[in-house]
């Protein structure tokens, strides 16, 4: 037993089993007093919502909610040690003066793991894809890869996944991209219409990301990756867009009741969205996706379902009960808007001129989508998530106390039949949403890797031995070559027995150095300026031959057969190798990790471009020179 102290020091141990039991009892009280403190102020903050959300379903501002991806999530990588030894071996430079580089990319990595949901995010994560295909451009071969473990999260189940493969990195950083937007859409203000083309312009990009993966793609390792699952998503993000053109159709508030064409065009753009969900819910509702896709997703799409089927059968009745159409407005367009609900022919109902005919119609409508907001609502309480989403069910209780009243009002005590059951609206929309590709290049940054050269050249694809430096010196005719092309400049002829041809150049070699300045980025104009200040002293020059394509050696493979002291090719006579033709670089597609797209299916992915015409080749064979 520890004693205590009194305040004045006197001993006290007698007394202190009564104090500590006493202490323990005011703790005790304390902890209920706090946890009934912060039930209350639960409940407090509950029906402050409650009220808020009633305020503004009663100014018709609340939106329904939409259903956002989480973002996979990925461990730490060293990019350090196989970067630094490819460098060295394939590259013939120090991989240790490419620390800074090496860091940066890392930086970038370590940041997009984290982006902010806005288009900052978007546009780091963008970053660091283009970055990639860099890398799978320059360090990359079908028979090499870097020999690093890429681990991401499964988005829908959290279970981990690795891959050696760099597009598993791209997938993953892709499949993000597409979730960020899904973020936010989600979080944008639909209750206003730029807020709405905003959020559907957001799951539009959404959807053409996923697409583009699914198109790309194959063999996933994760669920969420799979053709399934992205087809799902898809799908989901393509209702969610619809949904929005219906918000931003028109601001329900600003709709006059009486406006019959425009409550008809909301009908149809209703039985669009439910149309959409159906689809989606039937996907999710069968394997594999049902096995992983959220409970939750399925019935709150399954609800939507419901509810937007119910404001189109709403939206008619509006239509025909307070509507004053015009003579004739009505047999024009009912053939578009309405069809019967067992008629196998196109064929749409005959829809009453007279008012009294009209009311029972829209009675019959009004009973219709009582029915389908009672069963959303009966849905939503079958999901326990969802029965916490309070907003939900009061925007759907909201609708259905509006069609209840509605309906209060046609009914009349002298209503003795019962009107025949009200036709299917025909799903149309005046605007269908379509997937667009995500703004890849709004990330687009310089390589971070460029020091190595151009990619058309200075790549893993490629092999080349270094020659020089050699002296070229000015003869009578000049220097007996000709020049083409930028970012390396390409010798395009040597002519017999020139000084070029005394030095050692070749048709088809690239020039990498002038007089001690690399000048593999340069372009044509500027070697050719740094050629003709040369003078009488003549220029020192390094070149890079192109070699015949053969097996490149593994990371782990340091044989010293055909390796030079820096790692390059000593000499192209000994080995009897043939100077190729000239290899200009064409621009690559973002994504080119799978065989779907050279197989004519192009989709949703980017198009190649044209290739790149070099430009005309400029002889410095001058008569006039000195």
């Amino acid at each position: 037993m520890i004693l205590e102290e009194r305040p004045d020091g006197a001993g006290a141990g007698e007394e202190s089993p009564r104090l500590q039991g006493c202490d323990s009892l005011t703790q005790i009280q304390c902890g209920q007093l706090q946890s009934r403190r912060a039930q209350i102020h639960q409940q407090i903050d509950k029906e402050l919502q409650m009220r808020t959300g009633a305020e503004n379903l009663y100014s018709e501002a609340v939106t329904v909610p939409m259903i956002p991806l989480g973002l996979k999530e990925t461990k730490e990588l060293d990019w350090s040690t196989p970067l630094k030894e490819l460098i060295s071996v394939h590259f013939g430079e120090d991989g240790a003066s490419y620390e800074a580089e090496i860091r940066e990319l890392e930086a970038l990595r370590q940041a997009m793991r984290t982006p902010s949901r806005n288009e900052s995010g978007l546009e780091l994560l963008t970053a660091y894809y283009n970055q990639l295909c860099f890398l799978d451009a320059r360090f990359l071969t079908p028979a090499r890869s870097l020999g690093l473990f890429f681990h991401w999260y499964d988005s829908l189940t959290g279970v981990p996944a690795q891959q050696r493969a760099l597009a598993f990195e791209k997938g993953s950083v892709l499949f993000n991209i597409g979730a960020l937007h899904t973020q936010i859409g989600a979080r944008q203000d639909r209750s206003c219409t730029e807020g709405a083309r905003r959020a559907m312009e957001a799951f539009q990009r959404a959807a053409g990301a996923f697409s583009l993966l699914r198109e790309n793609f194959s063999h996933a390792p994760s669920p969420d990756m799979s053709a399934a699952s992205l087809c799902a998503l898809e799908q989901l993000m393509m209702a969610q867009a619809q949904e929005c053109v219906f918000e931003g159709l028109s601001p329900p508030a600003s709709m006059a009741p009486q406006d019959c064409l425009a409550q008809l065009r909301l009908a149809q753009e209703a039985a669009q969205v439910a149309a959409e969900y159906r689809l989606v819910h039937r996907t999710m509702a069968q394997p594999p996706v049902h096995d992983y896709v959220p409970v939750s997703w399925t019935a709150l799409v399954h609800v939507k379902a419901e509810y937007f089927r119910s404001l189109a059968h709403y939206h008619v009745a509006m239509a025909l009960c307070d509507g004053s159409p015009t003579e004739g407005e009505l047999p024009t367009h009912e053939q578009v808007f309405l069809q019967p609900p067992t008629s196998s022919k196109p064929r749409g109902p005959v829809l009453p001129q007279e008012l009294e005919e009209r009311r029972q119609l829209g009675k019959a409508h009004l009973k219709r989508a009582i029915l389908g907001q009672e069963e959303a609502l009966r849905l939503h309480a079958l999901c326990r998530v969802l029965r916490e989403v309070d907003l939900l069910r009061a925007v759907i209780s909201q609708t259905l106390q509006r069609s209840l009243a509605k309906y209060a009002e046609l009914d009349r005590e002298d209503d003795f039949c019962e009107a025949a059951e009200a036709p299917d609206i025909q799903p149309k929309t005046h605007q269908k949403p379509e997937a667009r590709m995500p703004r890849l290049s709004q990330g687009k940054g310089p390589d971070i890797f460029h020091r190595l050269g151009p990619l058309s050249v200075f790549s893993a694809k490629n092999r080349w031995r270094l020659v020089g430096p050699v002296h070229l010196t000015r003869g009578e005719g000049g220097f007996g070559l000709t020049l083409r092309g930028d970012s390396p400049v390409l010798i395009a002829a040597v002519i017999p027995g020139s000084q070029a041809a005394a030095a050692g150049l070749k048709e088809g070699d690239y020039i990498v150095s002038v007089n001690g300045q690399p000048c593999r980025w340069w372009r044509h104009a500027e070697v050719v300026t740094e050629l003709k200040a040369a003078g009488e002293a003549g220029a020192s020059l390094q070149v890079v031959s192109l070699l015949p394509s053969s097996r490149l050696p593994s990371l782990g493979d340091r044989r010293p057969v055909l390796l030079g002291p820096r790692g390059l090719l000593r000499s192209q006579r000994e080995h009897g190798c043939k100077t190729p033709a000239s290899t200009w670089a064409s621009p690559r597609p973002l994504l080119n990790w799978s065989r779907k797209a050279q197989q004519g299916k192009t989709g949703g992915c980017p198009q190649p471009c044209a290739p790149v015409k070099p430009a005309p080749p400029s002889s410095l064979k001058h008569p006039g020179w000195p």
